[in-house]
């Protein structure tokens, strides 16, 4: 179905005499025309970042956005903007199908379409127009095809993924059915969030090596009741993320210790303009923060997805917490975290409570940084870029406010699993 895609660009390259490139509604690449020709200058940064990177950035959709591209059922014309890094105008076609739009065709205009008539105000479109707009409705069938066929897939996905233990010899039956020879490969879980998406709203998989399905899933939505699996597997999410869903992509894998199609999947996604949102940490204004992935364990009985799906969402809530971990982290990498991540929410324990307040933030970063460091002070004076005798001096203010010894190891303990567990 992509050589489709190339062909229908290089059709409409050829009608105007333009270089093509189409690009999802996300502005993912799909396919671009080839450029003719040794100036440099009609390659515009935006242009050449978008064939480079598969992808333009969020500043360069906001701007296009801006000109009611996503509204426009007709070519409109984008002028040039240096500034931008559109060194050149481009004519805008819509991929549409039905009324919905799924992408949208770029024609770099270096002057020699500046007097095309695209149509409106009551002249009619010129020819030329007329033929790549009826290239671009061909595209948009297409799109809109292949958002059909990924949306049964990611729905079957859904139902294993969710499925009571009971349920699951069945919805794996009937995801097996939907993927064919690839549901014997060694396949992998990929978890993204928070991914900010109507449920509703399907769009074409990327066209990733090795993605075969995908599906958003309430952040609440955890196992069924009853399901099988680590202790993760009954973990509500954290508060702060518990109405933004979460992204379960399927990866096949080369080998059970061949990761790269699952990072490159995970990486991917994480640059799409959907993954992320706010964060609204316990006293603290809500705030912008980046999505986070997750990978669960390699499995190759399909009814072991649920278990894997878990795995990754948990691998995923940490790398959002734990910077150091992510924005990829995996389910056997997290250490601790495999464990607090099953853990149901819960108000912080009094003891601690007082240090979790923003007024004290500094405090909390300093014990927890000595924990991370097995109460070694030099090495958590190095990290913290501090004087030995200003760590003695914060951590002494931490015991004076928890009322903990930070000489007892259970008390150690303690404070240390509480700083992880507010991160979450």
């Amino acid at each position: 179905m992509r050589g489709d895609y190339q062909q229908l660009v290089d059709e409409i390259s050829a009608a105007l005499g333009a270089p093509a490139t189409l690009e999802d509604r996300d502005f993912g690449l799909i396919a671009f025309g080839a450029h003719e020709g040794d100036d440099d200058l009609v390659m515009d940064p935006v242009r050449t970042r978008s064939i480079l990177q598969r992808r333009s950035t969020a500043a360069v959709r906001a701007w296009f956005e801006a000109f009611g591209i996503a509204r426009a059922k007709s070519a409109l014309r984008i002028p040039p903007d240096p500034a931008a890094g559109v060194f050149k105008g481009r004519i805008c076609l819509p991929v549409r199908h039905r009324g919905i739009v799924h992408g949208y065709v770029w024609l770099l205009d270096d002057g020699h379409l500046t007097d095309l008539e695209l149509g409106g105000g009551g002249a009619p479109p010129d020819p030329r127009i007329e033929q790549a707009m009826e290239s671009a409705a061909g595209i948009g069938a297409l799109l809109a095809a292949e958002a059909r066929a990924g949306a049964e897939l990611g729905d079957l996905l859904r139902a294993l993924l969710v499925s009571r233990p009971a349920e699951r010899t069945t919805a794996a039956a009937a995801l097996r059915d939907g993927l064919r020879s690839a549901a014997d490969a060694h396949l992998m879980v990929v978890a993204v969030t928070p991914w900010d998406v109507p449920e509703a709203d399907h769009a074409p998989l990327p066209n990733l090596p090795g993605l075969l399905a995908a599906c958003t899933l309430p952040a609440a939505n955890g196992a069924a009741d009853g399901a099988e699996g680590p202790a993760v597997a009954a973990a509500p999410p954290p508060r702060a993320t518990a109405d933004a869903p979460s992204l379960a992509a399927l990866v096949r894998l080369r080998s059970p210790s061949t990761l790269a199609a699952a990072h490159t999947a995970a990486e991917h996604l994480l640059r799409s303009p959907r993954a992320g949102g706010s964060l609204a940490a316990s006293g603290a204004e809500a705030r912008m923060l980046p999505g986070a992935a997750g990978l669960g364990m390699p499995v190759r009985d399909l009814a072991g997805l649920p278990t894997a799906w878990q795995e990754a969402l948990a691998a995923a809530r940490a790398a959002r917490a734990e910077p150091r971990l992510g924005p990829v982290a995996q389910w056997d990498a997290i250490g601790s975290y495999r464990l607090l991540t099953g853990l149901p929410p819960a108000e912080p324990d009094t003891t601690v409570r007082p240090l979790l307040t923003p007024s004290h933030s500094e405090l909390a970063r300093t014990a927890e940084v000595f924990l991370d460091c097995a109460g070694q002070a030099g090495r958590t004076a190095q990290a913290l870029g501090i004087h030995r005798q200003t760590l003695y001096y914060r951590l002494g203010r931490v015991e004076k406010l928890t009322g903990l010894d930070l000489d007892e190891g259970s008390d150690r303990l303690l404070l240390h699993m509480a700083l992880k567990t507010a991160r979450l």
